[in-house]
Order: C-alpha cells, then structure tokens, then sequence
C-alpha cells in the first residue's frame, strides 16, 4: 500500500472538518452535512479501488 493515500485521506479529512466547522458556524448546517457525505464518498471511492487492486492480485496470485 503506498503512503499517499493515507496522506491524501488524512487531508481531506482535515479539509472536510474545517468545511464542517465553518458552516456549521455560518448557519448552514444543511451545507455541511452534504460537504461531509461528499467527502466520505470520495475517501470510499479511493478504498474501494485500493481493495479492488488487492482482490485482483490474491485472484492473480492463486491462478481463480
């Protein structure tokens, strides 16, 4: 597994809990909730292809 990726995942997390933090304090809770989901989804889509790589090489691996 390479280390960007938990690099890149730990700053969007920090991003999407300032994000969160800001409009929560402007008012805009509806805002942050979305700006939240969209960050869980991109995190997910980047784990997903990180398990669909490993499904890949096991499959490879034991000749299936």
């Amino acid at each position: 597994m390479n280390i960007d990726l938990l690099f890149k995942i730990a700053a969007i997390g920090i991003l999407v809990a300032v994000l969160y933090q800001v409009l929560v304090r402007a008012g805009r809770e509806d805002q942050a909730m979305m700006t939240t989901l969209a960050g869980l989804i991109i995190v997910l889509s980047m784990v997903i292809k990180e398990v669909s790589g490993l499904f890949d090489s096991v499959r490879t691996m034991f000749n299936l």
